[in-house]
């Protein structure tokens, strides 16, 4: 009932900028928390960023000053601006979401993953 699609990954030169974008769809009441997620290689998923549904963020030590998640609740869709790029940041980037959807007449909570995207910062 409800998909999360990622976008926004790609090559990046380190000290350079991108911009995830995170879009639920399906028949949505209400996106709660949602979190950003990265997973490198050989390493174990971590989380980088969070938003709640007031809007509050927290972010992982490594990405503080340099990361900024926001949220569109109109769109659902929830941003990840990632500044000044280091290698150390390559990795697969997830997002993460807690919705509340209705299916007939009862609305459900679950928790759902995107499918990743590639990050890479390298020169």
């Amino acid at each position: 009932q409800v998909q999360l699609v990622e976008s926004g990954g790609g090559l990046v030169q380190p000290g350079g900028s991108l911009r995830l974008s995170c879009a639920a769809s399906g028949s949505i009441l209400s996106i709660n928390a949602m979190g950003w997620y990265r997973q490198a290689p050989g390493k174990q998923r971590e989380l980088v960023a969070s938003i709640t549904d007031a809007g509050s963020t927290n972010y992982a030590d490594s990405v503080k000053g340099r990361f900024t998640s926001s949220r569109d609740d109109g769109k659902n869709t929830v941003y990840l601006q990632m500044n000044s790029l280091k290698p150390e940041d390559t990795a697969v980037y997830y997002c993460n979401a807690d919705v509340t959807y209705y299916s007939g007449s009862y609305s459900y909570t679950n928790d759902y993953w995107g499918q990743g995207t590639q990050v890479t910062v390298s020169s």
